[in-house]
C-alpha cells in the first residue's frame, strides 16, 4: 500500500467531490442570485447583500476545499497531517458557526 497511497487519497477526494457537489451548487447560486436572500426568513433575509453573498462564498470554499483535504489526509496518514487536517476543520466550522450567527440570529 505504501505506492498507492496517492492514489488511494485521490479516490477519497474524487468521493468527497461528488458527495458534496450539490450542496456547493446551491451554495454558489444562493451567493450569486440577489433573489436568493428572500427565501431565507427572519434575519438572514434582512442582512446586507454582501454579508449574505459573503457567507454563502465562504462555504462554497470550503466546499471546493474538503476533497482536497480530505485527499490529502489519506495519502499522508501521519499524526501530524491529521492534526494539521483537524485544525483546518475546526477553523472552517468555527468560520461557518461564526458567520452563521452574525447573519441568522
Amino acid at each position: 500500500m505504501g505506492g498507492s497511497r496517492g492514489l488511494w487519497g485521490a479516490f477519497a477526494g474524487l468521493i468527497v467531490a461528488v458527495l458534496i457537489a450539490y450542496p456547493l451548487s446551491a451554495c454558489i447560486a444562493f451567493a450569486t442570485h440577489p433573489a436568493s436572500q428572500k427565501l431565507f426568513g427572519g434575519r438572514l433575509e434582512s442582512a446586507s447583500q454582501g454579508g449574505f453573498a459573503a457567507f454563502w462564498w465562504v462555504l462554497a470554499l470550503a466546499c471546493i476545499a474538503l476533497p482536497f483535504i480530505v485527499g490529502f489526509g489519506i495519502a499522508k496518514l501521519s499524526a501530524r497531517t491529521v492534526g494539521i487536517i483537524t485544525a483546518v476543520v475546526v477553523v472552517f466550522l468555527i468560520l461557518i458557526i461564526v458567520l452563521g450567527q452574525l447573519f441568522a440570529f
